[in-house]
């Protein structure tokens, strides 16, 4: 699927607003909160790191070629 180059401009733009635009929120931070985001964390790392393990003959070759063009 492709994309136009402004596709994402949109989505963006109401992003940043929506963070510019916060004022003060009074909330509280569950103690599980901090051992939630080391899992967020840890799930990101490995799924990175499968990735990779799953495109490596790809990523190789690609570089392979990329570097005997020379």
């Amino acid at each position: 699927m492709r994309y136009s180059k402004g596709a994402l401009r949109i989505p963006v733009m109401v992003g940043v607003l929506i963070l510019i635009s916060v004022r003060d929120c009074f909330a509280y931070v569950d103690p599980g909160t901090g051992s939630y985001v080391i899992q967020l964390i840890m799930a990101g790392l490995l799924a990175a790191a499968f990735a990779l393990k799953s495109y490596w003959k790809n990523i190789t070759a690609f570089l392979s070629r990329l570097l005997s063009r020379k």
